[in-house]
């Protein structure tokens, strides 16, 4: 059994403690050593060489968004942040995503007197499949880029682009959704996976990126052109036709499906391939575990398209090698093409 060493960076001693306990209770992880502050993790990450860093945000003298930085420059590793609840925790973590930070977990799930044995094995599944993944480091993600001035005129009749993605999703969202022109024709929704409160500053961080507006999916809302809709954390996000043909979002808590993730992709996918049919074009991004899959193959029921994430770009292969493996993709591409792709596609 191979074995993947840690290191686990805070200026708290309760919570070094609380995650090194979580880590050696899985056999696949040992604590290769410890750090107090960024400057310790930087110093650390060079000399010990782990296969994952957890990282506080927070700490004195440099920061774990320096320490982030500095790693991603001179010594790249996989870095889970560890997050609060707060507003400026969800941009905190929004920033180290971009910086090259491959995944983040709410501290709030490990630090509580009794931790949720769930919430603990949850923790640890998602370190494995980051380390077991083949991963790309800040060093290649594809930086935003907006294309001024371009007129973007429709001839496919694609009436929604639907996006989904998980581990490493806000990386890659960042090297696509910046560069759809002004006047883009067909409204896009993207399904992120994310704790509640994170979506509404993801919005706001793409809006002031995007050349479209970026706005977090309301209830009873009307979909229309020009607008990226990210869909919210803690709720489903379904489709609904009304009497007078207009689609509207029905976003809530209440779901009949039981689901893992809220948003989840397939919940939203399968409400939509019925109502937009041959004219829904599915693309899913890197991804943990296998949400998608059931989505794009309702996708296909109804004779729209759908397009995946390449191997070789993805942090993590889970979600577009389970639409892959079962059937559902009409193309593969590098994160570096898709932008391309799909304009080819609707264009």
């Amino acid at each position: 059994m191979k074995q993947y060493g840690v290191l686990v960076v805070d200026d708290s001693a309760f919570m070094r403690r609380a995650i090194s306990q979580i880590l050696e209770s899985d056999p696949h992880f040992f604590v290769i050593g410890i750090a107090r502050n960024g400057l310790e993790a930087v110093e650390k990450v060079q000399r010990l060489k782990p296969a994952l860093v957890t990282m506080d945000v927070e700490m004195p003298e440099m920061n774990g968004l320096g320490a982030l930085e500095q790693i991603m420059k001179s010594c790249p590793v996989p870095v889970v942040m560890l997050s609060s609840r707060t507003g400026e925790g969800a941009k905190e973590t929004l920033q180290a995503l971009e910086l090259g930070a491959v995944d983040f977990f709410l501290k709030d799930n490990l630090i509580s007197d009794q931790i949720e044995k769930d919430q603990s094995s949850e923790f640890l599944l998602r370190l494995k499949g980051i380390v077991e993944a083949k991963l790309r480091c800040a060093a290649s993600v594809v930086k935003p880029q907006k294309i001024e001035g371009s007129k973007m005129v429709s001839n496919r009749h694609t009436d929604l682009i639907f996006i989904g993605c998980s581990t490493g999703g806000p990386a890659a969202l960042q090297a696509i959704l910046p560069r759809f022109p002004k006047d883009f024709p067909i409204p896009i929704v993207v399904a992120q996976h994310m704790p509640p409160g994170f979506t509404k500053p993801l919005a706001e961080r793409f809006d002031s990126l995007c050349q479209l507006k970026v706005r977090e999916a309301q209830n009873e809302q009307v979909l229309q052109v020009g607008t990226i809709y990210i869909a919210p954390s803690g709720n489903q996000t379904q489709f609904e036709k009304i009497q007078d043909g207009t689609v509207i979002f029905k976003v809530d808590n209440e779901g009949e499906i039981p689901a893992l993730y809220k948003p989840c992709i397939d919940i939203t996918l399968s409400s939509a391939a019925p109502i937009f049919t041959n004219r829904l074009l599915s693309v899913i991004l890197t991804g943990m575990g296998v949400d998608g899959m059931q989505g794009c193959g309702m996708v296909k029921k109804y004779h729209g398209n759908v397009f995946v994430e390449a191997e070789d770009s993805c942090i993590v292969y889970g979600m577009p090698k389970a639409v892959c493996e079962a059937g559902y993709a009409d193309g593969q591409y590098m994160l570096s093409q898709m932008y391309q792709e799909i304009i080819s596609f609707v264009s």
